[in-house]
């Protein structure tokens, strides 16, 4: 996990808490556009996935695995339960747990970036 990676990761998730937020300001659901740009952040996620378990199998540092494991895992699937269940969400609020989905990825990101650094506390 390299820091332009994770704010790569945190950069895109922003803009899509951003763009739901507004959403959910103007009192809108959940709309394609959304739904696409979830989609970019989520293949991203998944590469980084992919990605953190080879260089966690390949790496010299002193990582604690398994708590990098789960964030890594965590990360790629809090995105989309937070997109179905906001597609769902007959409300304006079904925006507003996007919202929420995307700063929590935002969160794991960082995180994760603490993890692989061995700065977490």
């Amino acid at each position: 996990m390299t820091e332009p990676l994770a704010y790569l990761l945190f950069g895109l998730a922003a803009v899509v808490a951003v763009w739901a937020g507004a959403l959910t300001v103007l009192n809108r659901r959940v709309d394609n556009p959304l739904f696409y740009a979830a989609a970019v952040v989520e293949v991203a996620l998944v590469a980084t996935m992919v990605g953190g378990f080879i260089a966690l199998a390949t790496t010299d540092r002193d990582v604690d695995g398994v708590t990098f494991s789960g964030y890594l895992l965590t990360i790629v699937l809090i995105l989309p339960i937070g997109v179905a269940w906001g597609a769902s969400e007959k409300t304006r609020w079904g925006t507003g747990v996007v919202v929420i989905a995307a700063l929590v990825v935002m969160v794991l990101s960082w995180r994760l970036l603490q993890i692989w650094q061995g700065t977490s506390v």
